[in-house]
Order: C-alpha cells, then sequence, then structure tokens
C-alpha cells in the first residue's frame, strides 16, 4: 500500500460505481484472483476518458477484458480499442465477456506476446493502456512510443511495485530484483526523455502519465 490504507478507503467510499456488466466482472475477478484495474484507478481513468475521448486505444494486457470494458463504456462511442493478451486461460474467458456486452464491433483481441505483437502493428493510437508483465515494459516501450502519435497518452500501471520501488535493490527479495531493476529503468526511461512528458503518481498501486511531444 503506497497510500495510507484509511485515505484509500474514504476516497473509494465515494465512487459511485459502474455499469451492472462491469460491477459483475469486477466481482468475478476478485473472487477468481485475476487483477483488474483497482478502484481509484477506475475514478482516475473515467475523468480522463471523459477529458481526452481517445479514439483509437490500445491496451498491452488484456486479462478477462474488464479494462478494455470500461474504456468502452466511459471513452467516446466511436473508440476502437486493440487489446493484446497472451494468457491462453483468459482469452476465451475475455472473448466472451466482449460478446456478452456486445462490444465485439468495438474491441479487437490480439492473441499473444505483446513482445511479438507490437512490432507488427503500423497504426498509431491516442492512448496507450500498459497493465501487462512489469518485467517487459522496458522492453515493449520503443514500439509503445513508435504506435502513440503526436500528443498521444500513455499510462502505465502497477509501476510502484507495493512500495518497493524505492527500496534498494538488496532490500527488495531476490525473485523480485530483476523486475525491480526493470521498472526503475522504464521510469527514468520516461521520465528523461526529451520526447516525453511524464508524470508517476501513488494511484493504486502507482502510475505514469505520459504525453508523446
Amino acid at each position: 500500500m503506497i497510500v495510507e490504507e484509511r485515505m484509500v478507503t474514504y476516497i473509494n467510499s465515494l465512487d459511485t460505481g459502474n455499469t451492472p456488466f462491469l460491477e459483475e466482472l469486477e466481482r468475478y475477478a476478485l473472487d477468481t484472483y485475476v487483477p483488474i484495474i483497482r478502484k481509484e484507478m477506475q475514478t482516475f481513468l473515467k475523468t480522463f476518458l471523459a477529458m481526452k475521448q481517445p479514439k483509437r486505444i490500445l491496451e498491452v494486457g488484456t486479462a478477462v477484458g474488464f479494462s478494455a470494458l470500461f474504456f468502452s463504456e466511459y471513452g467516446s462511442p466511436k473508440a476502437q480499442i486493440t487489446t493484446i493478451e497472451n494468457y491462453e486461460k483468459r482469452i476465451p474467458i475475455a472473448r466472451d465477456n466482449f460478446s456478452r456486452a456486445g462490444k465485439e464491433e468495438q474491441i479487437t483481441l490480439l492473441e499473444g506476446d505483446a513482445a511479438d505483437i507490437l512490432p507488427t502493428l503500423t497504426d498509431t493510437y491516442d492512448f496507450i493502456f500498459m497493465d501487462a508483465a512489469k518485467g517487459q515494459y522496458i522492453h515493449f516501450l520503443p514500439d509503445i512510443f513508435r504506435l502513440l502519435e503526436m500528443g498521444g497518452v500513455l499510462i502505465s500501471d502497477n509501476v510502484l511495485q507495493e512500495g518497493d520501488i524505492i527500496e534498494s535493490h538488496y532490500a527488495v527479495e531476490r525473485r523480485n530484483r530483476t523486475i525491480h531493476k526493470r521498472m526503475r529503468d522504464y521510469l527514468y526511461e520516461l521520465t528523461h526523455r526529451e520526447d516525453l512528458i511524464t508524470s508517476v503518481l501513488p494511484i493504486g498501486d502507482g502510475i505514469t502519465l505520459s504525453v508523446k511531444k
């Protein structure tokens, strides 16, 4: 927890909820331990989507489709959403959720490793959402930057690693050290590129908000 728990609880108590379908899907995800965007992140994204109204959205990391459906519900009704998922067991669940929500025409699910799929994409996007394997963010970045249009926004989720990001390399559990280093490299790259303006925000488990200049 990177923000005091009582404060997060209070902020989340002000949330007015989502559509019945998204509420049902969120309960399913929580019950089956599928990671989805946290409640405070949902509130932030609703505001962002209302402000930006992105028309071409790329998501890296579909899981069961909650966030893609969230974008379709609270973003522009004309938005086209492309989402990438590698975990075979979740792909049919996501497809079924898109079908049940009537969003098959709006959401395109690409199956496979983002490291293989991203280099094949040629369209540009005005909003890219990174929510996949955290140790791979730094490796995805060259293609992500290529695909992000001028003035486009990149939001990366779960970048502060429950606060571990501020710890010394040696204070982190050995099995997490590679991810720790790669995420630090990713944050440094985002905040030091001259062609990006980036804020790191303590929302959920930490996010970055980057705009391509």
